[in-house]
């Protein structure tokens, strides 16, 4: 009669565990309660992520298979950049998702994120080696060689695919944020790449915040976005389904669900790899393989 009893003791206790450690690892506990202060008294000054709505949803890139990585807005030519690693390419894309030019990239080996830092200029992500590279794009560059570019190797906690997985760029504070996907997750801030005068001596930052990292109640960074109008961090999370919004001292403020019968959604993006935002806020995401998504603010 004892064992009886017991048994189902035990397997409570174990179900109890179980749920704890799950908690623990999706951080369940800290977005139940950050969902609960947004409900109960919404951030005044963010950028109001929930009040984001899909107005174009999983609309498939005609012409690409391959694996879309990351996504910037150029504001000069008004389009968007992405990169594939399969096949390493540059890809221009109209903002209705529409490939408009192909550049292939030789010498970039694991071609992971792409960021606008200035006119014709980007800096493209090696996640696998951490290498940050400086490229110009003119109208009539056929291919872009790393060999040809301007690098940064950084190699802080080489993790194999776990690197760098997402690139924002703050151009009045010219910092280059750079997020590594996992084990630990980390946001670094670089200052001094680009580097912006060849008469000044060549001189890296690299700064971190670990308590801005420690509140992300997210699993991994596919993505990141800097917000000039605000000063604000936009961080995509793939696992978490999730875009979150951070203060200038790295707070969570509102945030954007990805999963069906959220903003709108009629399916959760099933793998978002990239995030960019244009200067009237509308967002813009891509999802492996090839999905085109397009976020706007319901009118107040």
């Amino acid at each position: 009669m004892r064992r009886s009893v017991r048994l189902p003791v035990l397997l409570g206790l174990a179900a109890l565990l179980l749920a704890g450690l799950a908690a623990q690892e999706f951080r369940l506990f800290e977005r139940g309660w950050f969902n609960l202060k947004q409900w109960w008294q919404p951030a005044a000054q963010g950028i109001g992520l929930d009040r984001y709505q899909v107005v174009l949803e999983a609309q498939p890139v005609e012409g690409l298979d391959d694996d879309l990585s990351a996504l910037t807005y150029d504001p000069d030519r008004r389009t968007l950049f992405t990169v594939t690693n399969a096949r390493s390419e540059l890809i221009e894309l109209s903002l209705e998702g529409r490939i408009l030019r192909r550049v292939p990239l030789t010498g970039f080996g694991d071609p992971e994120a792409v960021e606008y830092v200035g006119p014709n200029t980007y800096v493209i992500t090696d996640e696998r080696q951490q290498r940050l590279i400086l490229v110009r794009l003119e109208d009539t560059t056929p291919f872009l060689d790393a060999a040809d570019a301007e690098q940064l190797s950084l190699g802080i906690g080489l993790n194999g695919n776990k690197g760098f997985e997402g690139l924002a760029y703050d151009s009045a504070g010219r910092r280059l944020f750079v997020a590594k996907e996992r084990d630990p997750m980390l946001i670094y801030q670089i200052h001094g790449f680009p580097h912006r005068d060849p008469k000044q001596p060549y001189a890296v930052h690299v700064v971190q915040d670990r308590k801005r990292d420690a509140r992300l109640f997210v699993r991994d960074l596919s993505s990141l976005q800097f917000d000039e109008r605000s000063g604000h961090l936009l961080a995509l999370s793939d696992e978490s389904r999730l875009v979150l919004e951070l203060d200038v001292e790295g707070k969570p403020l509102s945030s954007l669900s990805l999963r069906k019968g959220y903003q709108g959604l009629q399916a959760t993006v099933p793998q978002a790899e990239g995030i960019a935002m244009d200067e009237q806020g509308t967002i813009y995401m891509v999802s492996e393989p090839n999905l085109f998504y397009v976020f706007k603010p319901l009118a107040d």
